[in-house]
């Protein structure tokens, strides 16, 4: 039986320690928390999952919330300046639902379900020199955590990694008591609003401890006016600060807000990404060397709500690479090779996520109004939110994009 250490216990290594798991490997799991300590803690991410993302869940029977956690059926994207109301509004459909759970939620309960099939959990952070000791017991090592200085050991891909700081200022509310849209009565819909010159405020239907909610985050661009968390404000503060920069930016949204409520003491968040992109191979003083998977070696903004969904698909792609090696040594050479396999899907996240932080091209402007025309634009844009790889024929292609329009003159 081989043996396995998974270092991190997020949407990535978890679900790479279950399905692992799952094939009679000896896991061992470290987390950081104890999932008292997940569920007790603060929001970390709004991770709405795509189709392809929860089809990959519910193959390996972690679909927990399927009857609960409401179904986000489409996309609704406006473009709002204040003075001048909505000038873009339309809604694309999703060809298959998506899904946001609170990670507290999902990794406390996937934390219990792998102990509870026998798996190993050592509670506690480790260090590189911990992590060298470690090493030589087991088969193959993974480091499924970019925080801390475990997510130092992965050098920075310069020729992948365009930025050095982050590109946006992000604040997170998760609330209650919404009030539905008088336009679009629809609860299904993720909201992806833009104000020109100050950034974006998406609004996702969530579920949480205690029922449904509507996970809030703001994408403020640097020095404008949603760029002010530098204070980290307490969530009651923060909230209050969040309604306001609504009802001066997004008058539209405000008015279904004005009566929410926070979820918990503990349900806001605030701060920054730095997009990159890392080689995927570490040595250790040792010389022992491991893989890094997940935002350890992959971290996107979420301004294109990939970062759960990459972490999915990378899980997948390293458990089948896994498998497919048999009995053979996990070498630097094979490792570089499973995160090639992995790089065909995110590369095309990375090239989107990257291009939406810029200000948006002429050709994309074209597609976003002929969009309000046909259905089968909009569709397709969101359905790019599962399958990124999509918009690379035509939506971040100038060329692509104008022999795409031309076929709907």
């Amino acid at each position: 039986m081989r043996e396995v250490l998974v270092v991190g216990a997020g949407q990535a290594g978890l679900q790479l320690a279950l399905g692992l798991q799952a094939r009679q490997y000896e896991v061992t799991l470290v987390s950081g928390r104890t999932p008292e300590q997940i569920r007790g803690g603060r929001v970390m991410s709004t991770q709405a999952m795509f189709g392809t993302a929860l089809a990959n869940e519910r193959a390996h029977g972690l679909n927990f919330w399927d009857d609960e956690a409401p179904p986000i059926t489409g996309l609704r994207k406006t473009v709002e300046k204040p003075g001048e109301g909505r000038l873009l509004d339309w809604r694309g459909e999703f060809a298959r639902p998506a899904q946001s759970v609170d990670q507290r939620v999902k990794m406390a309960r996937w934390l219990e379900l792998f102990a509870e099939r026998g798996g190993a959990v050592e509670p506690r952070t480790t260090t590189a020199t911990e992590l060298d000791a470690m090493a030589p017991g087991y088969d193959l090592v993974v480091v499924a955590t970019g925080a801390g200085e475990l997510g130092r050991i992965f050098e920075r891909d310069r020729q992948r990694s365009p930025f050095t700081e982050p590109q946006r200022a992000l604040a997170v509310a998760y609330v209650r008591g919404a009030a539905p849209d008088p336009d679009v009565p629809d609860t299904g819909l993720l909201r992806a609003n833009s104000v020109p010159g100050v950034g974006d405020i998406y609004v996702i239907p969530g579920w949480t401890s205690g029922g449904a909610c509507d996970v809030l985050l703001f994408e403020g661009i640097p020095g404008g006016p949603l760029d002010c968390w530098s204070d980290r404000p307490g969530a009651d503060q923060q909230w209050s600060r969040m309604l306001e920069l609504m009802r001066e930016h997004l008058p539209s949204e405000h008015a279904r807000f004005t009566s929410a409520e926070l979820t918990d003491e503990r349900a806001t968040l605030s701060g920054g990404v730095t997009p990159v992109v890392r080689k995927p191979v570490a040595a250790l003083p040792s010389g022992a060397v491991v893989l890094g998977m997940g935002d350890a070696v992959v971290a996107n903004d979420p301004i294109t709500g990939q970062g759960a969904n990459v972490a999915n698909r990378c899980a997948e792609s390293y458990l089948d690479s896994i498998v497919a090696r048999g009995e053979q040594p996990f070498d630097r050479a094979w490792m570089q090779q499973a995160f090639d396999r992995f790089w065909q899907h995110a590369q095309h996240v990375v090239t989107w996520t990257n291009t939406s932080l810029r200000p948006a091209q002429p050709h994309v402007q074209r597609i976003m109004a002929a969009a309000a025309e046909h259905a089968e634009i909009r569709d397709r844009f969101a359905n790019g939110f599962d399958d990124p790889a999509d918009f690379q024929t035509w939506f971040l292609d100038p060329d692509g994009a104008e022999e795409y329009l031309r076929s709907f003159a």
